[in-house]
């Protein structure tokens, strides 16, 4: 969250839920969400009902994620009982999805000092939640199901706050931190291993077709309000400071801010998406 960061390491306690290739073992993530589920509902009676439906009573992470979504979703245009079948068919096809699904709730507990254990994505972190409606979006428009595609995405904008058109294309490991206000368009590309704070707009600069949105690569940071307009490019291990806008490319490892963005320096970390540290300390700011 705001104001504090994870120190960058090369070992994490989530390491040990990945496989030997560096993918979520998801059958590891699923224990552990079951362990937590339990522990919640030993510990708060009020959740138990919750705890049942969505984790205690399901069989898989993609079953639980169908779940969780679908309550959250629900309206009287598509109730639960319409939603959650939906989800797990799209899920159990395409099971890279709940892959990318549990490789977002991986870097939350990694990133987030405030985050202490993993169902806690899956409850309570809107950014994630939207991440997750997002990609199943996502599938449905590659599957030319676009409308139901556009459906998911104003419910996203609607339930969360967040507002990504169903054909950007986001990698893993993505990280929206408050996530309020996040809005990416059509023609967007964000790489893995990217975190993103509230109020970011991923925009266009005006009513041009084609590529017209920006390119976000791998571990780059992006603070809070923070405006990147046009088909520019951020580099790698970019930061890029709070309330800035940007409008041009940002060179690898570059640090950017103000109105509009200019270099302050080189980035403090090798991956500034992992360490979490929106500080411009390389400027003396």
């Amino acid at each position: 969250m705001e104001g504090k960061h994870k120190k960058s390491s090369s070992a994490s306690p989530e390491t040990d839920l990945l496989c030997a290739k560096g993918h979520p073992d998801i059958g590891k993530v699923w224990q552990n969400v079951l362990q937590e589920a339990e522990r919640v509902a030993a510990t708060e009676h009020r959740l138990v009902s919750l705890m049942e439906d969505v984790f205690l009573s399901r069989a898989s992470f993609h079953e639980a994620i169908s779940a969780r979504l679908a309550r959250k979703l629900a309206r009287e245009d598509m109730t639960r009982g319409e939603l959650f079948p939906l989800l797990e068919e799209i899920l159990a096809a395409h099971p890279e999805l709940a892959l990318s699904m549990a490789s977002d709730m991986i870097a939350i507990k990694d990133r987030d000092p405030a985050c202490t254990s993993m169902i806690q994505p899956l409850l309570f972190y809107k950014g994630f939640l939207a991440i997750s409606t997002y990609r199943l979006s996502h599938q449905l428009w590659e599957n030319s199901r676009c409308d139901l595609a556009l459906y998911f995405q104003s419910l996203s904008s609607e339930v969360f706050g967040v507002d990504v058109h169903p054909a950007a294309r986001l990698g893993s490991g993505i990280f929206l931190d408050h996530a309020t206000s996040v809005v990416m368009g059509e023609t967007t590309i964000v790489e893995d291993n990217v975190s993103i704070l509230h109020e970011v707009t991923l925009g266009g600069t005006g009513k041009e077709s084609g590529d017209r949105h920006p390119i976000v690569r791998s571990g780059v940071l992006i603070g809070a309000g923070a405006k990147i307009l046009g088909r520019v490019e951020i580099g790698k291990g970019a930061k890029i400071g709070a309330g800035s806008v940007v409008l041009n490319d940002v060179a690898p490892h570059k640090t950017v801010a103000g109105v509009p963005a200019v270099v302050v320096g080189e980035s403090t970390s090798e991956n500034p998406a992992q360490a979490m540290d929106q500080s411009l300390i390389c400027s003396g700011l």
